[in-house]
């Protein structure tokens, strides 16, 4: 299938979206096919439709969309609840497995809600845990055989940077650490292989690079031969084997369904498996291979243009994920200013204005374009206008 698929998003004419790793756009199979589920399925079967419409199937039958995408066997995925809660159940299955050692290795190219998640469970358990954080480029030497888990966000959400899953993953086992994959920045936006990689668990969001809408559940995959031993922290009734039975303790469900924790959120769920048909016929090698040529286009466009921006992302597209970042002193303004021109990236702290690159709805035409109107606003100092200086809570 040649890319980009244009045609099967609702894109607002005259933009060029270049944000779709903060939030992806509207699909129009989500657009036309969600009032079905309002009106159809909660409006006419009301209850019911936990058995007719299968919603308390959604959890595992979504699970199964996304693991194609990531490179994960059928029934080792279960959606549900938000990033934050999968991070904490796979951190304290983690240690629970290595009850012996006392560290939770990250660095501090991690998102922010995984280390505040590690921080909280290790002040709750109170068995005098530690939280290690280094530089991206130490973590391999920073695995010793006092490391518990192994916590990474594979692609730095401000850099793009990329770890190499495999290789992390490898000098993990060889210490006998556990393996966890934050895949927030990664999942529809890189080819992944989790069950090649071995790790123990990964887990991810379903907002940016696969349309799932804003707040769309997330995902937890656990590797085949570890669930059944697994005693969820966080014991919900979702989670338990039989959850109708009503019985006034917590006996986990078998396999994937036991990370499951509270009611899926049915329309956000619907929403997100009609998103998911955007990828239909798409394969992740061939989006890869267009999502680099987008990137290397446009760092090549902007530093031929704009030569005011510093790239702050890993010049060799083996080392990035599917987005760029530049340094600008003035970042924050010029990308208020290049969005007030139809060309919607974002910023983050303190100088980093970011753009991503999807190929099912991005061509060369639009890099082109987005650098242009760039290079515009920074001869003309655009960006120096009052409106543009003042920072929205969210950026």
């Amino acid at each position: 299938m040649s890319l980009p698929v244009k045609d099967r998003f609702d894109l607002p004419e005259g933009v060029i979206y270049l944000d779709g790793n903060s939030l992806g756009p509207l699909p129009l199979s989500v657009k036309s096919g969600l009032q079905g589920v309002v009106e159809d399925q909660w409006g006419q079967n009301l209850i019911k439709g936990w058995n007719v419409d299968r919603w308390m199937e959604q959890p595992t039958r979504v699970g199964n969309r996304v693991a194609r995408l990531i490179g994960a066997p059928e029934g080792s995925v279960v959606m549900g609840d938000t990033l934050s809660l999968k991070v904490y159940q796979a951190v304290s299955a983690a240690l629970e497995m290595r009850p012996d050692r006392k560290v939770v290795l990250s660095d501090n190219g991690n998102f922010p809600t995984d280390l505040y998640m590690a921080e909280g469970l290790i002040r709750h358990l109170d068995k005098r845990h530690e939280l290690r954080v280094v530089a991206p480029e130490e973590v391999a030497d920073a695995i010793t055989e006092e490391v518990a888990a192994v916590m990474i966000t594979q692609v730095d959400y401000r850099s793009g940077r990329m770890h190499d899953m495999a290789a992390i993953t490898a000098k993990a086992h060889s210490v006998g650490a556990v393996m966890i994959w934050d895949l927030a920045h990664s999942a529809g936006a890189v080819e992944l292989d989790l069950e090649g990689s071995n790790c123990e668990f990964a887990v991810g969001c379903t907002y940016k690079y696969l349309n799932g809408g804003p707040g769309a559940p997330a995902f937890i995959y656990v590797r085949p031969d570890l669930t059944d031993g697994i005693a969820p922290a966080l014991a919900g009734w979702m989670g338990h084997d039989a959850p109708f039975a009503f019985e006034q303790s917590y006996r986990p469900a078998g396999g994937i369904e036991r990370m499951r924790v509270g009611t899926p959120p049915v329309l956000q769920m619907s929403a997100l498996e009609m998103a998911l048909e955007a990828w239909d016929g798409v394969d992740m090698g061939d989006l890869r291979a267009a999502s680099v040529r987008l990137c290397d286009l446009f760092i090549a466009e902007v530093e031929a243009k704009c030569p005011e921006l510093t790239l702050a992302s890993p010049r060799d597209a083996a080392q990035r994920g599917s987005q760029v970042s530049f340094a600008f002193e003035h970042g924050y303004a010029a990308m208020q200013a290049l969005i007030a021109r139809g060309v919607i990236g974002d910023f983050r702290a303190p100088n980093i204005m970011r753009f991503g690159f999807t190929p099912l709805y991005i061509d060369e035409g639009d890099v082109v374009q987005a650098v242009d109107i760039l290079a515009d606003i920074l001869n003309t100092k655009a960006w120096d206008r009052e409106e543009y200086q003042t920072r929205s809570r969210v950026t």
